[in-house]
């Protein structure tokens, strides 16, 4: 799972990259400000943003959560020191994924990270039909094969890679192998892009 983090504190920045990259999850980035994480929305969409609510102190995190909510309907965390009833006001108007309050632990980030993802996912496939193969081969000119069909349906109802590898009986190294063959099929980069095209390939 691709990753954004949004913090303004680089201490704090380079704590939470570790812990993600420490539980096999990719960071695609550190913004420290609201510019550049909207550039990297933009750029390099990640499959969720973690995002700091007040950055160089102004609540830029709220209006970076609002246009991730517009336009991109990826899941975010957000990661505060702030609980003050006014903050969250404002946060649950954005309908965040989770909402941490520093200081965090290792084990309550990742279980975080874990159930949101797979939460926001299984909400927005209520809207989109089941997976189908024969539907999905039809607009792909390198087909999917009938293993690689087991672990995007697993991508699909946002299962991680240590879910994928548990179910498929396969290793991590495995699961990696065959997303980025999938990847390369449906001409995407990121899970994000992936559940879009296919959410496309299912309802056109």
């Amino acid at each position: 799972m691709k990753i954004l983090i949004v913090e303004d504190e680089p201490l704090i920045a380079e704590d939470i990259a570790e812990i993600l990259q420490k539980n096999e999850f990719q960071v695609t980035n550190i913004a420290y400000n609201k510019e550049d994480a909207l550039e990297e929305l933009r750029n390099n969409l990640p499959d969720m943003v973690l995002l700091d609510i007040n950055l160089n102190n102004k609540m830029d995190g709220i209006e970076i959560a609002e246009n991730i909510q517009s336009l991109y309907q990826i899941p975010f965390i957000y990661i505060t020191s702030y609980s003050d009833r006014n903050t969250l006001e404002k946060a649950k108007r954005t309908e965040p994924s989770g909402y941490i309050v520093k200081p965090f632990n290792e084990a309550g980030l990742s279980s975080s990270i874990e159930i949101a993802y797979y939460n926001h996912t299984q909400k927005q496939q209520r809207h989109f039909p089941e997976l189908n193969l024969l539907k999905l081969n039809a607009r792909l000119q390198d087909k999917i094969s009938d293993r690689e069909f087991d672990l995007v349906k697993l991508i699909y109802e946002g299962k991680t890679n240590k879910q994928i590898a548990e179910a498929l009986f396969i290793s991590g190294n495995t699961v990696k192998k065959h997303i980025n063959n999938v990847y390369l099929k449906l001409d995407t980069i990121s899970r994000a892009t992936t559940l879009v095209k296919l959410r496309q390939f299912m309802t056109t």
